[in-house]
């Protein structure tokens, strides 16, 4: 049975990883994926996901429906500048990266179903539950000769 190793750094660990963050080595994206944490419930009427992105501002995260898949992405880019008086650099510090997780919610939800709210780094969005529309088949007759 493939299981994703939590202990060692195993090979199929790379498989098993859905979020990815760009811009940095292997040990950056492991440690990064592990924000994007998420908690899915579900209820009579709709599904509840709670995301946790730690050190996101609001304006960082984008969520896209495109196609039945509902993404959300966020990017940072943080600039720690320290000068001393005569203008120096004592300290520069910079942070770039971004993650970002898509989950198939269905061709029935659109972007006014879902609703999005972000509090103390945790991304909370309700998405309902919609039945797909049965697509009606046609029953298309080839005439026989003779």
């Amino acid at each position: 049975m493939l299981m994703p190793s939590i202990l060692s750094n195993d090979f199929m660990d790379d498989f098993f990883e859905v979020p990815r963050m760009t811009g940095f080595g292997h040990h950056y994206d492991r440690d990064f994926a592990r924000m994007m944490t998420t908690d899915v419930k579900e209820t009579e009427n709709a599904y509840t996901v709670d995301m946790n992105l730690p050190g996101f501002a609001k304006e960082d995260i984008k969520a896209e429906l495109k196609d039945g898949y509902l993404t959300i992405k966020a990017e940072t880019n943080q600039n720690n500048d320290e000068k001393d008086d005569d203008g120096n650099y004592i300290r520069r510090e910079r942070y770039t990266g971004s993650c970002s997780r898509s989950f198939y919610v269905g061709d029935a939800v659109t972007q006014d179903d879902i609703h999005a709210a972000y509090k103390d780094g945790v991304l909370t969005l309700s998405i309902p539950k919609k039945e797909a529309i049965p697509q009606k088949e046609e029953t298309r007759y080839i005439a026989i000769e003779g």
